[in-house]
């Protein structure tokens, strides 16, 4: 919102009236000592000045010594207010947002529910996000399993981005969350001064890693990151693969901690149940990221303009018809 970066200094307006008041004064006891010491025929001559005057228009407020004090006052006024830092919010974004997806790779996102399985179709779908994104936004890609790491680091070029996340492959951990939230929160905030939103996808529980989603939330929200959570799975659990000992192993999502990692960084949690709601979440997610207007310092534009005026008030009062003498 419009405001000012250091409104203190505005108490320095307070000389305006103080001088106005000090130029009036000073007016007036010029006008008196002229009086008192002027010679008796000057006064006539005045008096007689004054009586032909009555009959010409008067000279009005705006005299050339007025004009200057006026000019100085404005000059003054001006640099003040470009010295508290004036700022207003730009109706569009000079800077765009910094984009991680945060995706489960684990064991579990090789069920066929999805066809062919689910990371390939999340891997389609994330990769419409990517395509979305504005020209100034940065994109960024987390993998998480056992651990995190990074496939791709924060970039412009989301072409570059979208052939890293097609050539991500499926592992054989356990899942993470906590770590894939801290890692994206570490990458997308290592661009300053911009958004920073991670979009984080699972179909699991957490059961891995040296961070907890508690921990990484208070990470995420220390650092200002929004987190979008997607929830991915069919209505039942899913059988996709068996231990070394040959006991069914089960895609199960954990949809309250999705919701609570979401809930405390102030994004939003998406319910995948097929391919078609998948690819729907990813394309229409780049449309609820919220774009604030960024705050513009207009400062430059008041030193502007009281230099302007500060110019032209010595240029009267110094110049070839100058109204000091």
């Amino acid at each position: 919102m419009t405001g000012f970066y250091h409104p203190e200094l505005l108490l320095g307006l307070l000389l305006i009236p103080v001088l106005v008041y000090y130029y009036r004064h000073h007016e007036k006891h010029s006008r008196r000592r002229a009086l008192e010491f002027s010679k008796v025929s000057f006064a006539k001559a005045a008096q007689a000045a004054q009586a032909s005057a009555k009959t010409r228009p008067a000279s009005g407020f705006f005299t050339p010594k007025r004009t200057v004090f006026i000019l100085f006052l404005l000059a003054l006024t001006f640099l003040i207010v470009g010295l508290a830092g004036p700022h207003i919010p730009l109706e569009t974004e000079k800077e765009g947002v910094n984009v991680v997806l945060a995706m489960d790779v684990s064991g579990s996102m090789q069920a066929t529910d999805y066809k062919p399985n689910r990371l390939e179709v999340a891997k389609k779908s994330a990769l419409l996000l990517v395509e979305s994104l504005g020209e100034k936004d940065f994109a960024g890609i987390v993998l998480f399993d056992s651990g995190a790491s990074s496939a791709a680091y924060l970039s412009p070029d989301k072409e570059k981005v979208g052939r890293k996340l097609l050539a991500v492959s499926a592992r054989e951990g356990n899942t993470a969350i906590g770590d894939g939230l801290a890692l994206a929160t570490d990458m997308a905030d290592s661009i300053p001064d911009r958004r920073k939103v991670v979009i984080l996808l699972s179909d699991g529980e957490n059961n891995a890693g040296g961070i907890t989603p508690a921990e990484a939330v208070s990470f995420a929200k220390s650092r200002n990151i929004q987190v979008y959570t997607i929830g991915l799975g069919s209505d039942e659990p899913v059988l996709y693969d068996y231990d070394s000992f040959g006991n069914p192993l089960y895609a199960n999502l954990d949809e309250e901690n999705l919701k609570y990692i979401a809930e405390e960084t102030g994004g939003e949690y998406y319910r995948s149940v097929d391919e078609a709601t998948l690819g729907e979440i990813y394309a229409g997610i780049n449309q609820v990221i919220v774009r604030e207007a960024e705050e513009t310092d207009v400062s430059r534009v008041f030193f502007f303009l009281g230099a302007m005026f500060l110019l032209i008030a010595m240029f009267m009062a110094f110049g070839r018809r100058q109204a000091i003498p």
